[in-house]
């Protein structure tokens, strides 16, 4: 009964810790979603690991990069509340300090849909917080859940 017992704590506190550390992935991708709500650029580079990627995916399959200042400096330009990315977090994988999330989103620009697609960000966790390394999105108006 002893066994039992010790082997059902071990696997509960291995799941607790795992789900512990997913809420902590969701809060950081959440942070960069909020700061891009609020048009906060600090907010933004929060989120982001001192040497992160962003790339985006065009509809000709081409890859753009973008640095994590650009586009934090575009976005705290845009009236505050105009820019609402919604995502739903579909599959969270993590490896000790390495976390990969996937996240189908759809994008309103004040208030009227313009946009959905996939986010897929590498987080990795340094000094015991979790960072966005990298981001690569897909964009396109057909195919979207409205």
């Amino acid at each position: 009964m002893k066994a039992i017992s010790l082997i059902l704590f071990f696997v509960s506190s291995f799941f607790l810790a795992q789900k512990s550390e997913e809420e902590s992935i969701k809060s950081t991708v959440n942070q960069l979603f909020n700061g891009m709500k609020t048009s906060d650029s600090v907010l933004i580079k929060k989120s982001f690991h001192k040497n992160a990627v962003l790339q985006t995916i065009t509809k000709t399959a081409e890859v753009k990069d973008e640095s994590i200042n650009d586009f934090a400096l575009s976005i705290s330009k845009a009236e505050k509340g105009s820019l609402d990315e919604r995502i739903i977090f579909s599959n969270i994988l993590i490896d000790g300090n390495l976390a990969s999330v996937w996240t189908p989103y759809e994008f309103y620009y004040k208030g009227q849909f313009s946009h959905c697609g996939v986010n897929s960000f590498q987080l990795v966790k340094s000094n015991n917080e979790w960072k966005i390394q990298y981001i690569i999105d897909t964009r396109r108006k057909d195919n979207c859940k409205k």
